[in-house]
């Protein structure tokens, strides 16, 4: 019978921080001679495509939310993996649950991504619980308050989102690990460096303002359409925003009534947006609230100077608190305008290598191996880039 060393769970293989989180930890793994599972709720998603052949894919058959936690349970059972890796809501509380029906000894570890805001914490009650099962609406944050207290280690990928994860279980901070996402792969820098066909990035060109991310409202791309509408009064320039989401059309409106078809481009999914970040004049996020946001660390990474919102949680981490990169209050246009045109003027450097060191899929693999409870072979050595 297959042995399984670590399984990774979700509910899908989207496009999304998360995903591309599991797709470099399950890549080190196997790297390190470990057999890996990639368990999905369903077997869907943009980034499908690019799973290796050596990660297994597990399909649960997308079942009723009742039903995943008794699928994920005979899952364990069957397979008893040494350890379990699951992220994002419903996931983690799947996990927790399927493990004790199931009566196994798979090491359940939850990461959490997102922000957790303490001030919206119900007190827990029994009836609560029903809501998670799928009979009533259901309070992440209770949830988390009840049920994270069962898993084996519960991870955030941030300093804030591990505080914030602590303050809703009510346990001591030390409860909580904090491991960075794993964003920077020897393959990011190696695709970086390929050429791009776009008009905007030949010779002679104004300097591109790019952004990327899923077209939402949390990632609050009005205000860097508005901010950059002021900017063009002054300075010849061009934004592009890379992503899709169901807010297209609403910015696509807000473009045209700004006058702006010219110098804002939405092409949004490319395969290798490395290259347009490492080719772009001034990376921006405009987020109103994030984990650890991926797709800035993606961009400090090609060594395109960043402007980012100092949202809850990541920016100000990630930034060492403004040192690599500018920090401007949450929604607020005008500090975002001036901010891009310090760094369109060369007042915001790159950051320095060493400092993302911390965010290379070598060091956080390490990391998850020693939380997920796995023992590294003396012998085995990996080697990259």
């Amino acid at each position: 019978m297959r042995r399984v060393d670590i399984s990774l769970f979700l509910d899908n293989f989207e496009e999304g921080g998360v995903q591309r989180a599991f797709l470099n930890l399950a890549k080190s793994f196997i790297a390190r001679n470990f057999e890996v599972d990639l368990v999905l709720l369903k077997v869907e998603g943009s980034f499908l495509d690019q799973i290796p052949d050596e990660l297994r894919v597990v399909d649960l058959d997308n079942p009723r939310l009742r039903a995943s936690i008794f699928v994920l349970a005979n899952y364990l059972r069957r397979e008893k993996p040494k350890a379990l890796l699951a992220s994002l809501h419903f996931s983690t509380e799947i996990a927790i649950l399927a493990k004790h029906i199931a009566g196994v000894s798979t090491k359940v570890v939850v990461c959490e991504q997102g922000s957790l805001e303490a001030s919206k914490i119900s007190h827990f009650s029994v009836r609560n619980l029903p809501g998670f099962l799928g009979l009533t609406p259901y309070n992440a944050t209770t949830l988390v308050r009840y049920l994270y207290r069962f898993a084996d280690e519960v991870v955030g990928v941030s300093k804030g989102t591990a505080n914030d994860v602590a303050e809703v279980m009510g346990c001591p901070s030390s409860r909580v690990k904090v491991i960075y996402n794993p964003v920077i792969t020897s393959e990011l820098i190696e695709k970086a460096k390929k050429s791009i066909q776009h008009p905007w990035f030949q010779q002679n060109q104004p300097p591109v303002i790019l952004a990327a991310g899923r077209l939402v409202e949390q990632k609050d791309f009005p205000m860097l359409i508005r901010a950059f509408s002021q900017i063009k009064q002054s300075i010849s320039a061009r934004l592009m925003i890379l992503g899709t989401g169901p807010d297209r059309s609403h910015l696509e409106r807000l473009i045209q009534q700004l006058g702006l078809e010219a110098d804002v481009a939405m092409p949004g999914f490319v395969e290798n947006p490395y290259a347009y970040m490492a080719k772009s004049a001034v990376f921006a996020m405009s987020s109103a609230w994030e984990g650890l946001p991926f797709v800035l660390i993606e961009a400090m990474a090609t060594g395109v100077p960043v402007v980012s919102t100092d949202c809850k949680h990541g920016p100000a981490e990630i930034l060492d608190d403004g040192k690599y990169g500018a920090l401007v209050p949450v929604g607020n246009q005008h500090a975002m305008e001036k901010a891009l045109l310090k760094a369109l003027s060369g007042e915001v450097k790159p950051a320095d290598p060493n400092w993302l060191e911390q965010f290379t899929v070598e060091n956080v693999a390490l990391q998850y191996l020693n939380v997920l409870g796995i023992t590294i072979p003396d012998f085995i050595i990996v080697k990259y880039g």
